[in-house]
């Protein structure tokens, strides 16, 4: 349970996801500070929130001694995400949500996890999917059903739409763990962890290689499974979870759809889904487990640096090292 009297938690970073944080943050009670580099980014926050803001950044907040916080939310680009998780980890803050993918690359995340085990702190990805209400249902069907069988995804992204973007070279070039690993992730939390997986890519965009992507494999429950996306053809996200009596969809991922067995029709699963309306979707749960001292469901970063080596790395076709 949370005491809502006594937390106190550090908000890295004034992004919009930041925004959708502190809107939770707020609605629960819980003290927060708020610490981000730019003046013009602090003025937005603001405004949206009606909290204050420390602008300067981490390194120059941490300067002035301040009390450790009980958690910290790390909400900042994609480039700094490791850097303002070793900064907080050296400051001592012991328990920290860091946007996904956590890191650059495969070795600042190593790095990152090396120095959490030496601290005894516990580091999380915030894969905020695992948390929406289309998954929790989805959940309880499989359960139900007996157990998935088999799975299927795509994480097709929109490349005409990402290469007029406003963002740096360096995060279009890892767009797929920035980004397409919300579906990656999804899949594998429901239909289980890979035994056994066979990758294939090709081609490319002016951003990004690869740009084609195929494989299978199998579950260690013994679900089978395969995926595919094509970022040079139409296409979207989407997960289907097959158990004995049900095909579960995922398309659009805030929703459920099922298919009976004997039918070939789908309909949406009615859902309680008013906290993914009310907030930023799966973010309230997300947000609230890891404010607790019960975390199964979220994503560890000895389970993101598992996935990133048996898993992204071989279905980028051993690049992103």
């Amino acid at each position: 349970m949370i005491n809502t009297r006594n937390e106190k938690v550090w908000l890295i970073g004034a992004s919009p996801i930041a925004i959708d944080y502190a809107k939770i943050l707020i609605d629960l009670n819980i003290e927060f500070v708020v610490i981000t580099r730019g003046e013009e980014k602090a003025k937005q926050f603001m405004e949206a929130t009606g909290h204050s803001v420390v602008a300067g950044g981490i390194v120059q907040y941490l300067q002035s001694c301040p009390s450790l916080p009980s958690h910290a939310v790390i909400t900042v680009g994609v480039e700094q995400l490791s850097q303002v998780t070793d900064e907080l980890l050296q400051y001592g803050v012991r328990k920290i949500l860091v946007e996904k993918p956590g890191g650059m690359n495969f070795l600042a995340l190593e790095k990152t996890f090396l120095l959490a085990e030496d601290r005894q702190a516990r580091v999380f990805i915030a894969y905020n999917r695992r948390f929406y209400s289309s998954t929790l249902k989805a959940q309880q069907i499989i359960k139900e059903d007996g157990g998935v069988k088999s799975f299927y995804f795509e994480f097709t992204e929109w490349s005409h739409v990402i290469n007029k973007l406003e963002k740096p070279e360096k995060v279009k070039k890892m767009w797929f763990l920035a980004n397409s690993t919300h579906v990656v992730d999804l899949a594998f939390y429901l239909g289980g962890e890979p035994e056994k997986m066979s990758s294939y890519s090709a081609d490319s965009v002016e951003w990004h290689t690869p740009a084609i992507f195929s494989g299978a494999g199998k579950s260690k429950e013994g679900a089978l499974f395969s995926y595919c996306a094509n970022w040079k053809s139409p296409g979207r996200w989407g997960v289907e979870i097959l158990t004995n009596k049900h095909r579960l969809i995922f398309r659009p991922m805030e929703k459920l759809q099922v298919q009976n067995i004997g039918s070939v029709n789908t309909e949406f699963v009615e859902i309680d889904d008013s906290l993914d309306v009310k907030y930023k979707p799966g973010l309230y749960l997300q947000l609230l487990e890891f404010l607790s001292n019960n975390t199964p469901n979220l994503c560890a970063l000895s389970e993101q640096i598992k996935h990133w080596r048996k898993i992204y790395i071989p279905m980028l076709g051993g690049g992103m090292k």
